[in-house]
């Protein structure tokens, strides 16, 4: 019982972004898909220490979430409101829904991403994208988000609120936009990314420095970015990621307390990831590189990475966007 109960916690921490996203898509809304979360895991929490941790804990959980939220729509049928969503969903859905051991759904690797780009849809005011993106993708607390904005808590709560129903009373579409509409959202969305990352680099709140889950998603992210489009800027991104991964377990000693710069073991920087960072570097200059671009080549020159908050916040952020990055990857490295 013990085993399944650490085993749920671990799954939590790793997966829930990774389900919520996916259940945001299948269900088609922030509400809709938080409440099938929070009914998953509690299901999870019953079930699993008798019955064994499944196979594929993801997909048992976006099952259970889905099927749970179709059982209730099911109920309230009768509510001139619920019939949309029922409509929306097809025989085959419900059917996958119900099964025990249900398929893992389609595109998986994508929901994350689609997340992401839906926060950061232009109807949005810039510093609502970010701070939205921030807690449903990150799955950062609006006190973290707050610090970094310099502004308080409830504030936040309210930009993330009106946000959402703004998605919801413009019924902006769950799906990455167009080829042609994806550079109006690109600057947000790498700029999520970009934050993600800072807060797993210099966490704000915990016993940890870092914060291995968050560094290890950023980098997930700015890989599908790069293969969804190959810009400079992306490419850019994740050469500065890479180049400060790579000397991450450098910079925080046995006792953990920080290692500055000058005295920490190169021995242990990862030469794999600097080199696949020059790689990014030089085909982000071929493509006429952006500033970003060309911040993680001078970077990459030097043997060393220069603080996040001064190498990537001024290609990427703008007024308080700006501050923001700064705020969370400044004083700490």
């Amino acid at each position: 019982m013990t085993d399944a109960r650490e085993a749920l916690a671990a799954i939590y921490r790793n997966e829930a972004r990774r389900v919520l996203a996916t259940l945001v898509r299948l269900l088609g809304g922030f509400e809709a898909a938080e409440e099938a979360l929070h009914e998953a895991f509690a299901r999870a929490a019953e079930q699993w220490p008798q019955q064994g941790v499944p196979d594929n804990p993801y997909s048992w959980l976006v099952s259970a979430g889905r099927f749970k939220t179709i059982d209730r729509w099911r109920r309230q049928a009768r509510l001139a409101s619920a019939l949309p969503e029922l409509a929306a969903l097809s025989d085959t859905e419900l059917e996958a829904g119900m099964r025990e051991t249900p398929e893992t759904p389609e595109l998986i690797e994508d929901d994350e991403l689609r997340l992401i780009y839906i926060c950061c849809h232009p109807a949005l005011a810039p510093d609502a994208r970010i701070a939205l993106t921030l807690r449903e993708v990150a799955r950062l607390t609006t006190e973290q988000i707050a610090r970094a904005y310099l502004t308080s808590a409830p504030t936040i709560a309210q930009r993330i609120v009106r946000a959402k129903a703004k998605i919801r009373d413009e019924r902006l579409p769950y799906e990455l936009p167009a080829r042609a509409e994806l550079p109006a959202r690109l600057e947000s969305a790498l700029s999520v990314v970009y934050l993600i990352f800072n807060e797993g680099y210099a966490a704000s709140r915990g016993p940890e420095l870092t914060r291995d889950d968050l560094c290890a998603e950023a980098l997930r992210l700015g890989r599908l970015m790069v293969q969804l489009l190959d810009e400079p800027e992306a490419l850019g991104l994740l050469a500065l990621m890479l180049l400060h991964e790579a000397r991450r377990s450098a910079c925080v000693d046995a006792g953990g307390d920080i290692v500055l710069l000058e005295d920490q073991d190169r021995s242990l920087w990862e030469r794999a990831r600097i080199a696949e960072a020059q790689t990014l570097i030089e085909r982000a200059l071929r493509l006429h590189a952006g500033r970003c671009g060309h911040q993680s080549d001078d970077s990459g020159h030097e043997d060393d990475a220069q603080p996040l908050a001064t190498c990537g916040a001024r290609s990427y952020q703008r007024r308080r966007a700006r501050r923001s990055c700064a705020r969370i990857g400044s004083g700490t490295r």
